[in-house]
């Protein structure tokens, strides 16, 4: 963990951790990675499974692409960077879970 610009929604001075762009469960381990701050990076894991992130958002690009991902940027923006923010599981990846 260090003091950073989280590189999905930009806001400075956070505390950012390493996120695998491919998840290493998916072969990702010595692939490329992003520091995103804590709120980004569990909200991107409580949005979509690691076959999601692995073949459909592994860039920065195609995740600021994501309806879902901008909805939540927008209002992250807005928190200050010092506040702890609750990330709820989507429903989505709850019922897909559920599935298999």
């Amino acid at each position: 963990m260090s003091i950073k610009t989280c590189e999905l929604c930009q806001r400075e001075n956070v505390v950012t951790t390493k996120h695998h762009l491919t998840p290493r469960e998916e072969g990702g381990h010595h692939l490329p990675t992003a520091q995103l701050c804590i709120p980004c990076h569990k909200q991107i894991h409580a949005l979509y499974t690691n076959q999601e992130l692995a073949l459909i958002y592994n860039s920065i690009d195609t995740l600021k692409q994501s309806e879902r991902v901008q909805r939540f940027i927008k209002w992250i923006q807005k928190q200050p960077a010092t506040s702890l923010v609750k990330i709820k599981r989507s429903n989505e990846k709850t019922q897909k879970k559920k599935r298999y």
